[in-house]
């Protein structure tokens, strides 16, 4: 089994940054491709940015490219989400999530965080 806990999250003005991580128990994490995914208010729950396993691919919304960056750490046990240039529409509770090998694109992840909010004010 895998935990999953989040952290970095808070008020940031628009334009600002923040650096979102996500700590993993276990000592198998790098067999798990991550993902970050994100839901506001009155609106679903979307996938944010993936990650492989192996940390050799990624995958971004079309709404966060060039400005989000997905990393991540396996001898850490951590995946990060570096978000610069924050826009009020990326306030959100943005949760880590991963699957056991197998991408979360395409695929509903096995386990997931509890959560943490991003407000970003104008």
């Amino acid at each position: 089994q895998v935990q999953l806990v989040e952290s970095g999250g808070g008020l940031v003005q628009a334009g600002g940054s923040l650096r979102l991580s996500c700590a993993a128990s276990g000592r198998t994490f790098s067999n798990y491709a991550m993902g970050w995914f994100r839901q506001a208010p009155g609106k679903e729950r979307e996938l944010v940015a993936a990650i492989s396993w192996s940390g050799s691919s990624t995958y971004y919304a079309d709404s966060v490219k060039g400005r989000f960056t997905i990393s991540r750490d396996n001898a850490k046990n951590t995946v990060y989400l570096q978000m610069n240039s924050l826009k009020p529409e990326d306030t959100a509770v943005y949760y880590c999530a991963a699957r056991y090998f197998r991408t979360v694109v395409t695929g509903t992840p096995d386990y997931w965080g509890q959560g943490t909010q991003v407000t970003v004010s104008s």
